[in-house]
């Protein structure tokens, strides 16, 4: 008599062939988890929105790798929803992603024949609606891949070569081409950002990165930029409404100051948006540290209190807010010790090694700067260069040391040197 393990084995292999989420070969860790979970929360669930279906499956995912199970039931049903009211249609290609998500849900649970029954309607469909060859998948599943795998993956080619194989297959799908021009970012982009943006006339965010490549190019846009921003917000508030790119268009084109009013005004018509706080604590930041005089305490105080809200509604993803508040407080010598002990309370915490990494980044630069406490600051950055994980603040932490080596004058230079001679790559 076959054993329940080996009973199983052909219904796993049939859900290891399945196109979903479960097999993308997602394994982030749970800080990714949430703080992908958060972004995809300002994405916003706006009607119309043509990712909706592809929002509300990853979040289905995301939701049951935190084991939040009937949550994750709950928004895979909710793409299925999604998808049928965007495609005006009950059944269809673009359902086979999400049916294979119920498949190995309902796997999982321990429901096999549930599974079974999600598992013939990926068959049905396939059936139904066949990809153009056996080598290819269909053109919808390429597109939810490669949509997917943008939030996770640094195979910046594999998510390229998706999108252009979707693309290619259905070349009347504005959106994804839109969504691959914005992610590809090629020499070419201005041309062809100019022909999608004549496709796709509503989408504010490509209208502001391509007003943006251009102001990189040489023009004078700051009227345009003016009047693109009336048109984002009157639209509603989302991570895709442009609000972030247009207010980095005034940051570097128009001007710092009417940035920050930008800002203000956009969270004076909505005072309870989330995204919006986080968007303009992010700019009075940058407002602080760019500044080329000292910035005013009224000022310090609005960026502390933008901050310490935002930290609050992103409780789980907060640390780089937190040290930006951290960063904040040493600006001002009424709050320095409170900077210091922000700093200490951080580095006393349990982190992953990407957060640590993140944390000691700016702990070295905050010594240096801030406290003029140098050879402690080249220590933090042999430790962030230490931590066999490869990321923007490594790269970082390398660079600077790679310049303090270069600096025959530095009392640590032999200390320096050994340690890049010696420093493995992860």
């Amino acid at each position: 008599m076959m054993s329940a393990a080996q009973s199983q084995t052909p219904l796993v292999s049939k859900l290891e062939a399945l196109q979903c989420h479960f097999t993308w070969d997602l394994d982030p860790s749970r800080s990714k988890l949430l703080h992908q979970r958060d972004k995809l929360v300002d994405i916003g669930t706006e009607e119309g929105n043509s990712w909706l279906g592809h929002i509300y499956n990853l979040r289905g995912f995301i939701q049951y790798k935190l084991g939040l199970i009937e949550d994750a039931q709950s928004f895979f049903n909710k793409a299925a929803e999604a998808f049928r009211q965007m495609r005006k249609a009950d059944d269809g290609p673009w359902l086979a992603v999400n049916y294979g998500n119920l498949a190995w849900l309902h796997h999982h649970l321990g429901d096999q024949a549930e599974s079974e029954a999600y598992l013939s309607k990926v068959e049905a469909l396939m059936k139904k609606y066949p990809s153009p060859s056996q080598d290819e998948l269909h053109a919808e599943i390429y597109a939810e891949k490669a949509w997917t795998l943008m939030k996770f993956s640094t195979d910046r080619e594999l998510v390229t070569d998706y999108f252009q194989k979707a693309i290619r297959m259905q070349p009347d799908m504005v959106e994804w081409n839109t969504c691959h021009i914005l992610y590809s970012k090629t020499d070419d982009v201005l041309e062809k950002m100019r022909v999608a943006k004549e496709q796709d006339p509503e989408n504010l965010s490509l209208a502001v990165y391509y007003l943006e490549q251009r102001a990189k190019k040489g023009e004078r846009i700051e009227d345009e930029a003016r009047e693109l921003a009336r048109r984002v917000l009157r639209n509603p508030v989302s991570s895709h409404s442009g609000i972030k790119g247009i207010l980095r268009v005034y940051r570097y084109y128009v001007s710092f100051d009417e940035a920050i009013d930008l800002a203000e005004e956009a969270l004076e018509n909505h005072p309870d948006e989330c995204y919006l706080k986080r968007c303009a604590a992010l700019y009075y930041k940058w407002f602080i540290y760019f500044s080329s005089s000292r910035p005013k305490q009224s000022t310090l105080d609005r960026a502390i209190s933008l901050l310490k809200e935002v930290i609050s509604l992103y409780p789980h993803c907060s640390l780089m807010k937190e040290v930006d508040l951290a960063n904040i407080y040493a600006k001002s010598n009424h709050t320095k010790a409170i900077a210091e002990q922000m700093y200490q309370e951080l580095l006393e915490s349990d982190l992953e090694p990407a957060d640590k990494q993140l944390l000691y980044n700016n702990y070295a630069k905050y010594l240096k700067c801030d406290r003029q406490e140098y050879q402690r600051s080249v220590q933090y950055h042999m430790k962030v260069a230490a931590i066999p994980h490869q990321s923007s603040f490594r790269r970082n932490s390398i660079k600077i040391l790679e310049k303090m080596k270069n600096r025959r004058s530095n009392p640590m230079l032999r200390e320096i040197e050994e340690f890049l001679e010696n420093l493995q790559e992860p």
